[in-house]
Formats: structure tokens, C-alpha cells, sequence
């Protein structure tokens, strides 16, 4: 039991890799033919999008400032991503991703505020201790917990330091047994 008592005034942060799509350890998704979506995520966000205000993507792409991949080619990732999610009904509100090196002082990456602030800029009837975010490592719930949200973490091979109010095997687990909490 959550107890959390989520209604259309709640905001669904989600990160992206491992948690929407695999996630390629040690390496980035840099074109569409590299992105796939995980098992039952289209059904997931579906159900999403009829629980919460909005569904927000947030997402470190540290892979610009390597210059492994461009901006272009993020824009093609998300296009990608938005229509295979169109394509079953489900759809993102936002996207906000931060392009910036895990290591340099940025404002914009996890677990820093930024991209939430963004969201905050564009949906003003967010409320950070109304929302959820949704991720599969430290930063993602570091973000959540610092923004006073509550954190579910999606299980993958990531080490785990900071522990979520709630874990689950992925995103299709979460939106299942948010469907019971609601009904």
C-alpha cells in the first residue's frame, strides 16, 4: 500500500534510459535504431497519462558534451521515442534533457533542479511535493528527494547508495500498482 494519494493533480517525472528504453551501459543511445523501448512502457505511460496532471521526461545526455552525438541527433532519439509512444496511445507532455559532463558544476543535470525548474516554467501548476519521480540511478532519486518528491526506482544492474520510497522491476510494475491505489 502507497498511501499516497495521487489524483490529476500530481506530475509524473520520468527519466529515460533504463527506465523508458534500454539503456546501453557504458555507451549512449544515439540514433533511433539504437533506442528501444522497454517491455509494456507504451501501456505504462498510457495509464499515466490518465492518473496524472502531466508526464515529464528528464533526462543527463552527457553524451553531447562528448561529442558522441549531437543535438540533431537527441531531437531524432525523442521524435523517435514520441511516435513509437503515439503509436499505443501514450504520449509525453515534456522533455527536458541536460547535455552537460557528469562532473562539471551544471544546474540543468541530475541531481540538480533545472530541468524540474523547466518543467515548473512550463506546467505552472506543478507542485514538486505533488509529483513522482521515476528513475533507475542514485542521481534520478537524489533529484526527486531533493525537489521534495517521492522516488520509485526501477531495478537494473545500477549500484544503489540511495535507497526510493519505492522500488519496482520496471515502469509497467509501477503503473500497475499505482492503478490499484487509485481504483
Amino acid at each position: 500500500m502507497l498511501d499516497w494519494k495521487i489524483d490529476k493533480s500530481w506530475t509524473l517525472f520520468l527519466d529515460r534510459d533504463g527506465v523508458i528504453n534500454q539503456r546501453i551501459m557504458g555507451g549512449y543511445v544515439t540514433s533511433a535504431i539504437d533506442f528501444f523501448l522497454l517491455d509494456n512502457v507504451s501501456k505504462a505511460i498510457e495509464s499515466f497519462n490518465q492518473l496524472f496532471y502531466k508526464v515529464v521526461v528528464v533526462t543527463n545526455q552527457q553524451g553531447i558534451a562528448k561529442k558522441i552525438m549531437s543535438t540533431c541527433n537527441l531531437d531524432e532519439v525523442h521524435r523517435y521515442m514520441e511516435n513509437e509512444l503515439k503509436n499505443d496511445n501514450a504520449y509525453i507532455d515534456a522533455l527536458f534533457y541536460a547535455p552537460g559532463f557528469k562532473n562539471e558544476i551544471n544546474s540543468l543535470r541530475k541531481p540538480n533542479a533545472g530541468m524540474a525548474l523547466l518543467a515548473k516554467n512550463k506546467f505552472n501548476a506543478i507542485n514538486f511535493e505533488k509529483s513522482i519521480m521515476v528513475g533507475d540511478t542514485d542521481s534520478d532519486i537524489l533529484f526527486g528527494k531533493k525537489l521534495g518528491m517521492k522516488t520509485v526506482r526501477v531495478i537494473t544492474e545500477e549500484p544503489i547508495k540511495i535507497e526510493a520510497d519505492l522500488s519496482v522491476e520496471s515502469l509497467y510494475e509501477f503503473s500497475k500498482i499505482l492503478k490499484n491505489e487509485v481504483n
